[in-house]
């Protein structure tokens, strides 16, 4: 069976755009492969490391909002990257032999040095970024990793971590990671730009029903829309979007028809989304309030997973430091 690997950030509870972004993926994964699931703690660090405060609560919540959707600790490894030392130890070993030049040219480090102006990340931690994610994903020899198309140039550099090392040290003691194709649906923000907390444009899995539909009646449809006459396009409209994760095929050719002949307005058009999300919500928060009631440790409730993670590691690390003569 092969191996998979992911990660999220702990920096809040999460979104809808997770959920299909990630979360429905981990689900379907998680019965087909051998899949390491992990909190990437460390990685928040690089760019919240002037407000730690929050890492561990947020570790909690990120938790709760996996098993909530469904990802399952019997089919799945779930563990925190930061009780797992050996990732820390393989992010020094490999930094030794990684060009600062591959790191400059990540493509996600070129654009959050160009939008990110409200923090220093003037630091080493978030230059080395892709060397401890790297470290995250050959640890446990996965084989797959799940990424967008246009997150394929981030694993590259793992890629090339692995090959440069076996090089040096003629010991082919990494697996070559793969990225695992997953399509993404488009889930833009209440307001059209790109879903995000930091936005407050965001559908959170957790957030109170009634709220989420005063948000969703509230949300910005086609804007050449300005009257209940004037005819629509659904394709410019980010209701729409919405639409074609949740809505029925019937559905979607009823709104087409009628959009674009002022049949039917753009709340009639809300209604049917928000009964949708009304539906898909309220069995995930009705599974997270009963997590959260019953797990009053999450350490303690992730143990013998964190255990397996680490023995996992423990063993290729064995490999490493004997190739490398340490």
């Amino acid at each position: 069976m092969k191996r998979v690997l992911s990660g999220m950030r702990p920096t809040g509870k999460l979104h809808i755009g997770h959920y299909f972004g990630a979360l429905k993926n981990w689900v379907k994964l998680q019965d087909e492969h051998e899949c390491f699931y992990f909190v990437a703690d460390w990685h928040a660090l690089t760019t919240n490391y002037e407000d730690p405060e929050n890492i561990i609560e947020n570790r909690r919540d990120l938790v709760l909002d996996w098993l909530a959707s469904g990802v399952d600790p019997e089919k799945a490894t779930l563990f925190v990257q930061s009780k797992n030392l050996y990732h820390a130890e393989l992010f020094l070993l490999l930094s030794m032999i990684t060009p600062v030049s591959w790191l400059e040219r990540c493509p996600t480090y070129k654009e959050m040095k160009q939008e990110v102006t409200d923090k220093d990340l003037s630091n080493l931690g978030f230059l080395g970024y892709p060397v401890l994610m790297s470290s995250d994903i050959i640890i446990y020899g996965a084989n797959y990793v799940p990424v967008g198309i246009d997150q394929l140039p981030h694993l590259e550099i793992a890629r090339e971590i692995v090959r440069r090392f076996q090089f040096l040290y003629n010991a082919e003691v990494f697996v070559e990671p793969e990225g695992l194709l997953t399509e993404i649906p488009k889930l833009p923000g209440l307001d059209g730009r790109k879903m995000s907390k930091s936005y407050g444009n965001a559908i959170m899995l957790s957030e109170d029903l009634d709220e989420v539909e005063q948000k969703l009646k509230r949300m910005k449809t086609d804007t050449r829309r300005q009257r209940r006459t004037d005819v629509g396009d659904p394709e410019v409209c980010p209701v729409f979007d919405y639409h074609k994760v949740f809505s029925t095929e019937e559905e979607r050719a009823y709104i087409t028809t009628e959009c674009k002949r002022a049949g039917i307005g753009c709340m009639d058009c809300k209604m049917i989304l928000i009964r949708h999300m009304r539906a898909f919500l309220e069995p995930i928060q009705e599974r997270r309030r009963r997590f959260e009631t019953e797990i009053k440790d999450m350490d303690g409730f992730l143990e013998s997973s964190q255990k397996r993670a680490n023995e996992e590691a423990g063993k290729l690390m064995e490999k490493v430091r004997e190739a490398i003569k340490i």
